[in-house]
């Protein structure tokens, strides 16, 4: 799976979710500024600055998708496969 594709698939999971997926336009360079995870009046939303790389929005939507039990939501194989790698490269599986 290329690394665009992943982002759509990370992105359909979230709306599966109920998760918003938003991208701003932000005029600071500032890595802090690429966006995160926030919850709003239990609206979950997840916001990337429109300009970060497609590397950096993976990172911070799988980094958001982390919160949300999704043991029990189809994913496809390589989808699955890169949230349990992620969670395991960041000693979750310790």
């Amino acid at each position: 799976m290329t690394r665009e594709e992943l982002l759509v698939q990370l992105e359909e999971l979230a709306g599966r979710l109920n998760v918003q997926v938003q991208y701003e336009s932000v005029k600071s360079e500032d890595p802090s500024t690429f966006g995160g995870y926030c919850r709003s009046n239990d609206q979950h939303m997840i916001i990337l600055h429109s300009k970060a790389s497609t590397g950096r929005k993976i990172e911070i939507i799988t980094d958001a998708l982390k919160r949300f039990d999704i043991d029990d939501v189809y994913l496809v194989p390589a989808l699955r496969e890169h949230l349990k790698k992620d969670d395991l490269s960041n000693g979750a599986g310790q």
